[in-house]
């Protein structure tokens, strides 16, 4: 049997405690009390590796989680701590703060009747807590925003509604439904996930209302002027097999058409979290992008 010298084991000591300190610190469970809301939310944040022995303020990006899940979405299913430690490690993305919160079924928006003010909270009351919480450079230019499914849809309804505060938007199998695809949607279906947001009780052509239409990715788009739109640096990425793929193919379509530059993406895959876990870090390496000087 082979006796490790003493300089060797030195060199693995040293080898292994680099791989220790590469991995970002997870906080899954924070929490903040929303007068907004009425009750309490709660948010996971990634620190990136060096956030607890570094002085220094780190770029933001707020990562949203698709219906049905939560806060915790991104970290079980999609692994991103792991993904986003390997990125900061080789390079691809710059370090960042990464924060989850969860929005339950309020698709990130203010609902019709004003009960459920999501967007209000995020906006007014949840990013200046993490700016306030966390080592945030609070400054357009370094807040980004991403999210899959009901998050994409998230991810372009701020990034839409408030140009100002966003520098970037990473939107993965965004929910983005054309007025003839709610019309058609099935009253059941309506009813479970869209009547709380837009209105109850409605059929066919009633749905495409004023709450709808404020809240419509490509009405959105088509109703700003491409200075608007510019302002914001899009990328878009949906699987050729997903549900949402009409949508996103038409949102690049409209972008297009209003000359506005974006990346547009369909890779091989559906709506899974396999195709999310293998898009997220060209998301977060484009906003990164965003984040360093040229």
């Amino acid at each position: 049997m082979k006796i490790l010298k003493p300089a060797f084991l030195f060199l693995l000591m040293i080898g292994s405690f680099s791989l220790f300190a590469q991995q970002g610190k997870v906080l899954e469970e924070q929490n903040i009390k929303s007068k907004i809301l009425k009750r309490s939310v709660n948010y996971a944040v990634y620190l990136p590796p060096d956030y607890e022995s570094a002085n220094r303020s780190y770029p933001v990006v707020y990562l949203l989680h698709g219906y049905t899940d939560d806060h915790t979405g991104w970290l079980q299913f999609g692994e991103v701590n792991r993904y986003a430690d390997k990125a900061i490690a080789d390079g691809t993305i710059p370090p960042m703060i990464i924060v989850m919160p969860n929005a339950d079924s309020s698709w990130y928006i203010n609902s019709y009747d004003g009960k459920e003010k999501y967007e209000d909270f995020f906006i007014k009351e949840f990013m200046p807590h993490v700016e306030k919480i966390f080592r945030v450079k609070a400054e357009k230019k370094y807040r980004g925003v991403a999210g899959l499914s009901m998050g994409g849809y998230g991810t372009l309804i701020y990034t839409l509604k408030h140009p100002d505060l966003f520098a970037a938007g990473a939107a993965l199998s965004a929910a983005v439904f054309p007025d003839d695809q709610l019309i058609s949607t099935p009253d059941d279906t309506y009813d479970k996930i869209f009547a709380q947001l837009y209105g109850r009780g409605l059929k066919g052509k009633d749905r495409v209302n004023n709450a709808w239409q404020s809240n419509s990715v490509l009405n959105m788009v088509q109703t700003k002027t491409t200075d608007e739109l510019k302002s914001v640096r899009y990328w878009i990425d949906c699987g050729d097999e997903d549900f949402l793929s009409k949508g996103n193919c038409l949102l690049h379509i409209a972008l297009t058409e209003k000359n506005v530059p974006h990346e547009f993406r369909v890779r091989d895959g559906a709506h899974t979290w396999t195709y999310w876990r293998t898009g997220i870090i060209n998301a977060l390496a484009f906003i990164g992008d965003s984040f360093r000087q040229k």
